[in-house]
């Protein structure tokens, strides 16, 4: 039996508010498609979800190729305003461990998870495997080696908004020493690949609970799910500690497949806010 632990408090679970706003200002109609709303599934669940733009749009809503929610609309020329608030409920426990979770052979993976061994766009696994080999070689496999992989990256990458682009890949930020949350999630992603285990980018809302305030204003955050032991795990290199609270929104090979916004032209982007708070503390009904 592995050994799986974990952490509850209470007995009636979670309940987080999450969200965010964005505003734009585009010069004609411009196609986009936002990727803002949690998974509902059997750990987390949207309980009350309201949508609002200004000013009011047509939408359609679809499943990405990874299974994502992504809501498609065309921004109107001028301003535009996109506002996003949900309360989430999850287990009220902190991310699960299993310190003798296995690493698998690649000949006994499943065929849905082989997708997440190869290199992607920004987790250059093929061109980093010989450093991954000199860095992490001698450790055991399974969770032991993510877990060296994600105490290495936090140890030798420095936080700084502003400190990447968006071709920036996990090869930069080797080379570089500093990055935003999701450059040290790129960077973990590719030693895990590089050594045969598979990876895969998430991005979502944490909150601070039972942590220390942020001292930086909230935003979206990366981690990524290495697969041990005939499942996926959570792994959080930027902040390398197990966390309440996570409200996943999308997973995929890398942050290209799981853009917050993409859209399809130019918009100017003049403001964007991002909230997750425990419902305990910010009140648990949207406000009349």
């Amino acid at each position: 039996m592995h050994n799986v632990m974990h952490a509850t408090y209470g007995t009636t679970g979670l309940r987080v508010r999450v969200g965010c706003e964005f505003t734009y200002r585009a010069s004609q109609p411009t196609p986009a498609v936002f990727l803002v709303r949690p998974e509902s599934g059997p750990h987390h669940q949207v309980t009350q979800e309201v949508w609002t733009t200004l000013p009011e749009l047509e939408f359609s809503d679809y499943r990405d190729l990874y299974g994502n929610a992504c809501r498609r609309l065309t921004l109107p020329a001028g301003p535009f305003q996109l506002r996003y608030d949900a309360y989430v409920s999850m287990p009220d426990e902190v991310d699960l461990v299993d310190f003798l979770a296995p690493q698998h052979a690649a000949s006994d993976l499943p065929d849905d998870v082989l997708l997440y061994t190869l290199p992607s766009r920004y987790c250059l696994s093929d061109v980093m495997s010989e450093r991954a080999w000199e860095l992490f070689g001698s450790v055991p496999s399974g969770w032991q080696l993510v877990q060296a992989i994600c105490d290495w990256v936090h140890d030798h990458v420095s936080f700084a908004y502003g400190s990447s682009t968006r071709v920036t890949t996990a090869l930069d930020v080797y080379e570089r020493g500093v990055g935003v949350c999701r450059d040290f999630t790129h960077l973990g992603i590719t030693f895990c690949r590089a050594l045969n285990i598979p990876a895969r980018y998430v991005f979502g809302y944490i909150p601070d609970i039972d942590v220390p305030p942020a001292d930086s204003p909230m935003d979206f955050c990366a981690w990524f799910e290495a697969y041990l032991g005939g499942r996926w795990w959570t792994f959080d290199p930027r902040n390398n500690q197990r966390r309440k609270g996570r409200a996943p929104i999308a997973r995929g090979r890398d942050a290209l497949d799981v853009a917050m916004v993409t859209t399809y032209g130019a918009p100017v982007l003049e403001n964007m806010i991002v909230w997750a708070d425990d419902a305990r503390v910010v009140g648990g009904t949207f406000p009349d």
